[in-house]
């Protein structure tokens, strides 16, 4: 592999806004009702990095798991550790999410890691976010917002997928009996906040610092 130039794009003194930063859900957090039937909470500013290679050379899910300590997932799935995850996006695709602050440093360990291997490993931590809906009620939001089947025996906790979410991609993600993320592009977060408010008013919606 050729020297490649990593440029940290998140300087420590930087001011960084989330998404969702105008929608002031942290003050709505402090007016959520405690027997809401979903949650939301934003988990902003977190580093998203999309890592491709070739899954079936063993010197690349070594690397892989050398910088991460994480194994390759399988189709459909993500695996985590801690408050990094690592999800399965095509079969020769990845996206690693990763503490926000942390991102200039892992894709430098990757890359160190994959030396002399054909890789790609590309910051996007800039153009989308995270959603967490969790509650007794996340998953009848999400069966009111997506045709794919969401339905436990279908999608059981530790799958992901790539589909449509309120006619908008996104890729949603089962991590909790009653947990679901929701990986956004930064450009339709305004148009799924509001979508999610209304999804969720049936069943009472509070936010989740």
């Amino acid at each position: 592999m050729s020297n490649v130039n990593v440029y940290k794009q998140r300087p420590d003194k930087a001011r960084a806004e989330s998404p969702l930063y105008h929608a002031g859900l942290d003050e709505l957090a402090r007016k959520g009702k405690s027997n809401a039937g979903v949650i939301l909470r934003e988990k902003k500013l977190l580093g998203h990095l999309v890592i491709r290679g070739d899954a079936s050379d063993p010197a690349f899910a070594g690397g892989v798991h050398k910088a991460l300590g994480l194994e390759l997932p399988v189709a459909l799935t993500l695996v985590a550790n801690g408050d990094s995850s690592l999800q399965w996006l095509g079969p020769d695709e990845w996206l690693l999410v990763v503490p926000g602050g942390t991102e200039y440093e892992v894709e430098q360990r990757l890359r160190a890691a994959l030396e002399g291997q054909h890789i790609s490993v590309v910051n996007v931590s800039g153009g989308q976010t995270l959603l967490e809906l969790s509650g007794p009620h996340a998953r009848d939001v999400l069966m009111k917002s997506t045709v794919y089947d969401v339905h436990p025996s279908n999608f059981p906790v530790g799958k992901a997928v790539g589909t449509t979410f309120a006619k908008a991609g996104a890729v949603i993600r089962h991590t909790g009996e009653d947990t679901w993320e929701l990986v956004i592009r930064r450009s339709f977060s305004d148009y799924l906040w509001l979508w999610l408010q209304d999804a969720s008013a049936e069943y009472g919606l509070a936010v989740k610092a």
